[in-house]
């Protein structure tokens, strides 16, 4: 019992350290952004100039706009961007790591590739898309879609259980206002979404 309990314990401790890593990342950059880079540095996006960071998120159509699949998900457009983010990413980023940790991983990488590539594929051209909304999106997608993949009561429940917490964000994946990345929560939750297909048991392993 005590080496179980040790064991949770270590694993509920990785878990804090890794999230609590990554929303460390994000607040640090957009710090960095809003009061140095802001104001000194202006990079090319392929559409013109913008200014600061930001201009390393995903721009749909141009080559260089591709590299903000990999940066896109660390930036966002102020302060406001990033506390609206934190939440979510912890809370549903902890339920898709309950199981496996490894889970956590893939799921954020499928949503950011799905994510970005359809967004760089769709998106409006010389617009310029970032946050890790994409991200948060794939996690809602898995964690909807896990109990009917994997058909298992504790699955089914997580599912059941974010339908009710979460299920409003499903409105995000359209195109309801100008300035909201609607193509990266669309795409970032379906590659949610094949996550959870991908990492279901198959029945031969049953």
């Amino acid at each position: 019992m005590k080496q179980n309990l040790q064991s949770i314990g270590g694993e509920l401790k990785t878990q804090v350290k890794i999230l609590a890593a990554l929303v460390a990342t994000f607040w640090i950059i957009v710090i960095l952004n809003e009061v140095i880079f802001e104001n000194i540095l202006l990079l090319s996006t392929g559409c013109g100039l913008r200014r600061g960071l930001n201009a390393l998120g995903i721009v749909p159509h141009s080559f260089i706009g591709l590299r903000g699949i990999l940066f896109a998900p660390f930036l966002h457009g102020g302060f406001y961007h990033v506390l609206a983010n934190t939440v979510p990413f912890i809370v549903l980023g902890w339920f898709v790591m309950l199981r496996n940790i490894k889970d956590f991983y893939f799921v954020s990488v499928m949503s950011a590739l799905v994510g970005g590539l359809g967004t760089w594929m769709v998106g409006r051209p010389c617009s310029v898309h970032i946050g890790a909304s994409g991200i948060i999106f794939g996690y809602f997608g898995y964690l909807l879609f896990r109990g009917y993949f994997e058909k298992s009561f504790v699955a089914i429940a997580i599912s059941i259980a974010i339908a009710i917490g979460y299920g409003g964000m499903i409105w995000g994946v359209l195109p309801t206002r100008a300035y909201i990345s609607w193509e990266g929560h669309l795409f970032g939750f379906i590659g949610g979404v094949i996550a959870a297909k991908l990492l279901a048991p198959s029945k031969t392993a049953q």
